[in-house]
């Protein structure tokens, strides 16, 4: 199966070059960085990847820095929506498989407070989770053969790209640093290990599932406070992790107060994914923290 992947360097991206080898290679797998393709630039876009020989495109690319697409709401649009619309689309015209790493912001103004399953109506409160959810929709519309991966809280060896590290880092430098942490009691999502993401993704290439939306996340859900707790508890750091409350803590954009994932879609069909405290543990582990 050859394949293409979009935005390789960043967490997912890496993972899924890290497991795909770990693997064996399952995928004949051929990254794009921003070096090699203009994202932005729809008509080399067009050019390039309308003359490729691929089975399917892995796009793990995205403007995902939250409070700034808040501000730059035209360039999220583009890039969140109709850039993935044109990815479709190039993949429709060859009867390739596509798929598209979306997120659990395209959650968190709905009422339920219960894992929210793949059936359940999008509800985004930020510009971000907007533009992702348009995605979503455009993506599926332009192929038939889409399958959009909803992940969240994402923590991989690489980092966010643009993020300078992601949740797990900064809490052990601002742990070690500080030796007391303030975090955010009152928003409850699902923390998840890109390497799982990773070799979930490959297993299902290879399970040929059905097109559609697909919740992959690590099992367990967590606020960013319990998160932080048992991040500092696996380490051993000596700090306090205090909860405070949204308002305490204001950012430009609105994040989720409620954006669990239920993965029991992709369990059903590839097998219980782990919790996350014990991909966390291997993530410590990987990194030497522990």
């Amino acid at each position: 199966m050859k394949a293409i992947l979009l935005g390789p360097n960043g967490q997912l991206g890496t993972d899924i070059v890290r497991a795909n080898t770990a693997l064996g290679a399952p995928l004949d797998l051929h990254p794009l960085d921003r070096q090699a393709l203009d994202l932005t630039d729809f008509e080399t876009v067009r050019t390039v990847l309308g003359s490729a020989d691929f089975d399917v495109l892995i796009n793990c690319s995205s403007y995902h820095k939250t409070d700034d697409v808040e501000q730059n709401a035209q360039l999220g649009v583009t890039v969140n929506a109709h850039l993935v619309q044109l990815l479709a689309r190039l993949c429709e015209q060859r009867a390739a498989r596509f798929v598209h790493v979306s997120t659990d912001y395209v959650f968190g103004g709905q009422s339920k407070r219960t894992p929210l399953s793949e059936d359940d109506p999008t509800a985004p409160v930020n510009v971000y989770g907007a533009s992702k959810a348009m995605g979503e929709t455009l993506a599926t519309l332009a192929c038939a053969r889409t399958t959009v991966l909803r992940v969240a809280s994402l923590f991989g060896i690489a980092g966010a790209s643009g993020k300078g590290g992601n949740f797990v880092e900064t809490m052990i430098r601002f742990g070690r640093e500080k030796g007391a942490l303030r975090v955010v009691a009152d928003q409850h999502m699902s923390p998840t290990s890109t390497y799982d993401i990773a070799t979930t993704l490959i297993d299902m290439l290879k399970a040929d599932v059905e097109p559609g939306i697909w919740h992959v996340v690590n099992s367990g859900d967590a606020t960013w406070h319990a998160f932080a707790e048992e991040i500092i508890r696996q380490t051993g750091i000596a700090a306090t992790v205090e909860p405070i409350t949204s308002a305490e803590f204001p950012t430009p954009a609105m994040r989720p107060p409620y954006s669990v994932l239920s993965n029991a879609k992709v369990a059903a069909v590839v097998g219980e994914r782990r919790h996350w405290t014990v991909a966390l543990r291997d993530y410590l582990r990987d990194k030497g923290h522990i």
